[in-house]
């Protein structure tokens, strides 16, 4: 009797413990799901009546009297001597600033840049609260055997829908390279450009990622893919956290880690000993190391702006929606310093190097006509002022992803890295030149390396 018995409490104790074996093993493959609340961003309390899912056509416009203003401002401006020998390593050059305000004053042509933004379909529709703007591009042309694949592509800051602009023709209009044409749908994230800012606290990436989940569904996806840079990439990264078998691929850009493991560490400790150990090649060294310089004291060089924005972004944002000089100074110097750091040694930091002075512009008049700026940068304050350990930024994405490593990005990041948070990571593409705003300098590559991943993820 004893005997069965020991014999009993022996079994229960092994099927105890497979059991939570299995528990274990279930719980930590168990692909998590982010979690959200809808909100309510509009004035005041949410009224009673249902929600208004219309979607209306929007245009931009100008007019003379909003020309005016901004001349008389441009032409009140108090301009200051820069440092000798300075060029951009104290900011924008104040002497090369005149000579864009020059061209800004008496050259570019706004009403021309209007009519170009209007060469695409532009919307607005109402959702929590506030109002949505979006291009929506539908390819005029689809061979046969093509397939028609929407993607949504989300800017970051100080960029703007404007971004794309150059990208969208590249993936609306058939390729000879496969048999894809993409319609494309470009938001405006709240705060920024022609979207209605939230008039509460609190509205960060994951609402901005929810907002335009409703936008796609209201569109009319069950499915679609998504790219993004800069904010753009955590609002996308976001958006297939919520809903992983919606996004059927994610594209982006820019990944810097949101929470640094061992194995970064290590990397970052051994990486230049043993390279290989770590997956690590030539442009991985030349970007990480030396450590100190490139992980620490430049990154330093190049947030102070952020860390305005994350703690007091109202106080310099009443001076930037004040002066249109000020605001092309602080917005245009990132066009600077952002698409390459070594133009921080150049007199006119590099600018038209890679865009034109009417792009440019027209990016700072999307700021200045729709008085974004202060709003835009709060965005940084809501995103930051939860803590840099959101449950977002613990949660690893299932979606098939795609990355694009620009060589001259702000922060670089080796595709191990990448790996950690993006789980099924199915191309890694080191890319031949281009900075932070890569969709906008380097359209082509950009195009191609989207139209690569998606045709993989489409042929799987």
């Amino acid at each position: 009797m004893y005997l069965t018995l020991f014999l009993t409490y022996i079994f229960v104790l092994v099927a105890l413990a497979l059991g939570g074996l299995l528990l274990f093993i279930f719980q930590r493959n168990r692909k998590q799901v982010l979690k959200t609340e809808d909100g309510w961003w509009g004035p005041g309390a949410p009224p009673d009546a249902q929600e208004d899912v219309s979607i209306h056509p929007f245009q931009i416009k100008t007019s003379a009297e909003e020309l005016q203003d901004l001349y008389r401002r441009i032409d009140q401006t108090r301009p200051v001597l820069s440092l000798e020998d300075s060029q951009f390593n104290y900011g924008f050059n104040s002497q090369y600033l005149q000579e864009v305000v020059s061209y800004w004053r008496n050259d570019f042509d706004w009403k021309r840049q209007v009519e170009k933004l209007n060469q695409y379909q532009h919307f607005k529709t109402n959702i929590e609260g506030i109002d949505i703007h979006f291009l929506h591009v539908k390819p005029k042309r689809v061979p046969k055997e093509t397939e028609v694949v929407p993607i949504i592509m989300v800017h970051g800051w100080p960029g703007s829908f404007y971004e794309f602009y150059g990208l969208i023709p590249l993936l609306c209009d058939p390729s000879e390279r496969d048999n894809l044409v993409f319609e494309v749908i470009c938001p405006s994230i709240p705060g920024y450009g022609f979207s209605e800012a939230p008039h509460k606290k609190g509205f960060d990436s994951v609402c901005a990622a929810r907002i335009f989940h409703k936008l796609m569904k209201r569109l009319g996806f069950q499915q679609f893919y998504a790219h993004g840079g800069d904010w753009g990439w955590l609002v996308t990264t976001n958006m297939a956290q919520l809903e992983p078998k919606i996004v059927k691929g994610l594209h982006v850009n820019f990944a810097p880690p949101s929470k640094p493991g061992l194995s970064m560490v290590l990397s970052l400790l051994l990486g230049n000993r043993f390279p290989k150990l770590f997956g690590f090649n030539g442009v991985d060294i030349q970007r990480l190391y030396p450590c100190m310089e490139k992980q620490v004291v430049e990154p330093i060089k190049e947030t102070g702006y952020m860390h305005i924005q994350a703690t007091k972004p109202d106080t310099v944002g009443r001076a930037l929606n004040d002066s249109p000089v000020g605001l092309a100074a602080y917005i245009l110097e990132k066009f600077s310093t952002w698409t390459c750091n070594d133009f921080r040694n150049l007199e006119d930091g590099g600018l038209t190097r890679k865009f034109s002075l009417d792009d440019l512009l027209t990016n700072v008049m999307i700021y200045w006509t729709s008085g974004c700026i202060t709003s835009s940068m709060r965005f940084y304050k809501e995103n930051f002022a939860k803590g840099l350990y959101q449950p977002h930024s613990k949660m690893p994405v299932y979606v098939p992803t795609g990355f694009a490593c620009f060589p001259k990005e702000l922060m670089h990041t080796p595709k191990l890295w990448v790996k950690q948070k993006y789980h099924q990571l199915k191309s890694y593409t080191t890319m031949a030149r281009g900075g932070h705003f890569a969709a906008m300098e380097e359209p082509q590559l950009m195009a191609e390396d989207i139209r690569t991943f998606t045709k993989m993820i489409e042929e799987k």
